[in-house]
């Protein structure tokens, strides 16, 4: 089961001829040297974000949610929300194969998705966690877990509903969140990030949230050969591949009791394309409402960097899915 959400083509829309022309060249070899392609697409992007109005956008920074400095959130609301009822809240947790990134890569990336989203009328979170080696499974998603009984504690002190939270991961990220929502033996971690005290129920009743996105996720871990995050997927799930199909959130789908959406660029890291339609079809084999959405044009890191742009592709799909959320 899904709905249709909007998508607009072509991509790029506001960008520079030459901005545009170097994004459609990058697609068809993106995977060929990803680090530098993801450098590129900063580069691009930065300049039009720092030039874009920061005006009727409050950001609340570096708020404590745990006692390691990487266990902290920014929340971005809009600064006239004042006596009117709570919004939703969107916490967004960013990519970087597990032993790298931070919610702010630089002055404007990735606060651009949750600046975005606030400026739909949402409380939007950038969340920030614990990285590998540090930290390996199931750390990521623990950490979700204590950031959401944070936002369901305090959420109403920034004009948030604790009742009405989606969680969207983007890359590693979305591994995280989905296997928060989803693992199996992460139902204490969950009964956490509930406020509720656990049971049997499924996973997206146990999570408490309204509604889950994933966003070029990596919803398998796996060394293949072609995984140039192989050195991450060890780093974060361990050495031993015969543990991999428990942990992978793709054998879980089947628990999805949640609204969710996955979006897949049309130029992926290899196999996160593969995983996330195997993800949309063990979810609809099971009656979930799970929406495939891909995004045309665009790459695995400017199908988060382009929100806040002209750019139609999957902004207003986004918006669209968070719409049709309820509180639970």
């Amino acid at each position: 089961m899904g709905a249709s959400f909007r998508s607009w083509a072509p991509p790029f829309v506001g960008l520079s001829d030459a901005e545009r022309e170097a994004l459609l060249a990058m697609g068809p070899c993106w995977a060929e040297d990803i680090n530098r392609h993801r450098e590129q697409v900063v580069a691009i992007y930065t300049p039009h974000h720092a030039a874009a109005s920061k005006d009727g956008v409050r950001v609340d920074a570096a708020l404590a949610y745990g006692d390691h400095p990487r266990q902290c959130l920014d929340i971005y609301r809009l600064d006239d929300a004042q006596g009117a009822p709570p919004s939703p809240v969107v916490v967004f947790v960013h990519g970087g194969a597990f032993m790298r990134g931070n919610m702010n890569s630089n002055a404007e990336i990735y606060s651009n998705v949750t600046r975005y989203i606030a400026q739909q009328g949402y409380v939007a979170v950038n969340l920030e966690y614990r990285l590998a080696p540090e930290a390996p499974y199931p750390a990521g998603s623990e950490d979700v877990a204590l950031a959401l009984a944070w936002l369901r504690a305090n959420a109403g002190r920034f004009g948030g509903n604790p009742r009405h939270i989606v969680l969207v991961g983007h890359s590693a990220g979305g591994a995280h969140a989905a296997s928060y929502v989803l693992d199996p033996a992460l139902e204490a971690a969950r009964r956490v990030g509930s406020g509720g005290s656990g049971g049997n129920g499924v996973a997206g009743a146990e999570s408490g949230l309204s509604g889950l996105v994933l966003i070029s996720a990596r919803l398998r871990a796996d060394v293949l050969p072609g995984n140039p995050n192989a050195a991450g997927v060890r780093a974060y799930w361990g050495d031993d591949a015969s543990r991999y199909e428990a942990l992978s959130p793709c054998t879980h789908a089947a628990r999805l009791d949640v609204p969710a959406l996955v979006a897949i660029a049309e130029f992926e890291n290899p196999y996160l394309d593969t995983y996330g339609g195997e993800f949309h079809d063990r979810a609809q084999a099971a009656a979930a409402a799970c929406t495939l959405l891909r995004v045309p044009g665009h790459n695995h890191t400017s199908v988060v960097a382009h929100l806040g742009t002209q750019d139609r592709c999957f902004g207003p799909a986004l918006i669209d899915f968070l719409d049709s959320t309820r509180p639970i």
